[in-house]
């Protein structure tokens, strides 16, 4: 309990501190960003565009500054956003399949690593408030990137599949070679900001995202620990969390205030998630 009260108490402090001293990281305008819904099962894919799923770090291009999703600058090299075209685009800065960590961890630094940038992907999927239907933007992407030539610019690619079938098959060999999920895309579809029925993830198993509001004192093996993290979802929903967390976490957990992605199997009938198990602590971006 002491450990965990001193622990809680330093957050706090830190983040009082960060917010009174001025930093080039401070709160930016969030662009407007197209979300992601869930597959629903037994929706026919055919109208739909299908791609890997990349977990990667969102990145925004407006054809002069690359920011997060929180609408930071992304601390990237010069070379690397000098190269890009003046086009505005919407991806995923991505190292490879089971990287992530060392993906946030090269996306965090505040003086970038040329080094480690020449090995980040930035997987294209999308041109923010371009005209016409997805399957025409599509397009549009794959022209951009070949003609920009940047071996770092990448074209996500957008393939029909033609039933229920087919996905299924897709998203095996997906999982196989190591892959998270998909991301199905209406290929009629406008651009439009926000979640909608539009585009859609098929995962084994869904996770999201939710704020850290409490720490809950373990017992037993874990007294004087963290026992389970409360958290909240954007529509205000509270629960707990206590499974999937690492013994280091337990000691040290993530800050009152921050972002945390869970897994769950689905929803209650009051929405909250079962079996959420705790994934990983989203990077301050």
């Amino acid at each position: 309990m002491p450990l965990l009260r001193l622990l809680s108490r330093r957050h706090v402090l830190l983040s009082l501190l960060a917010a009174a001293l001025p930093s080039s990281r401070a709160a930016a305008t969030s662009p407007a960003l197209q979300l992601l819904g869930v597959w629903p099962e037994g929706l026919d894919p055919a109208p739909f565009l299908v791609s890997e799923k990349y977990d990667g770090v969102r990145g925004v291009w407006d054809g002069e500054t690359l920011r997060h999703r929180s609408g930071r600058r992304v601390s990237a090299p010069a070379w690397f956003t000098a190269q890009l075209p003046s086009t505005p685009l919407d991806g995923e800065l991505w190292l490879g399949r089971g990287r992530f960590d060392e993906l946030s961890g090269i996306v965090r630094r505040e003086q970038p690593v040329d080094a480690e940038w020449r090995h980040v992907r930035y997987m294209v999927f999308e041109l923010p408030g371009a005209l016409d239907t997805f399957a025409k933007r599509a397009r549009r992407i794959e022209a951009v990137v070949r003609h920009n030539g940047s071996p770092q610019l990448v074209a996500v690619d957008q393939a029909p599949v033609a039933d229920r079938a087919a996905l299924q098959q897709r998203l095996a060999l997906t999982l196989a070679q190591g892959g998270e999920g998909l991301v199905l895309h209406r290929a009629d579809a406008a651009y439009a900001a926000g979640r909608s029925d539009a585009i859609l993830k098929l995962k084994p198993a869904l996770d999201t995202e939710a704020v850290v509001v409490a720490h809950h004192p373990g017992r037993g093996k874990y007294a004087g620990l963290l026992g389970a993290l409360e958290v909240r979802t954007p529509e205000g929903r509270q629960f707990l969390i206590g499974s999937g967390l690492s013994d280091a976490l337990r000691h040290e957990p993530p800050p009152i205030g921050s972002v945390v992605t869970y897994r769950y199997r689905d929803l209650t009938r009051t929405g909250l998630p079962r079996f959420a198990t705790f994934l990983r602590v989203q990077p301050v971006m």
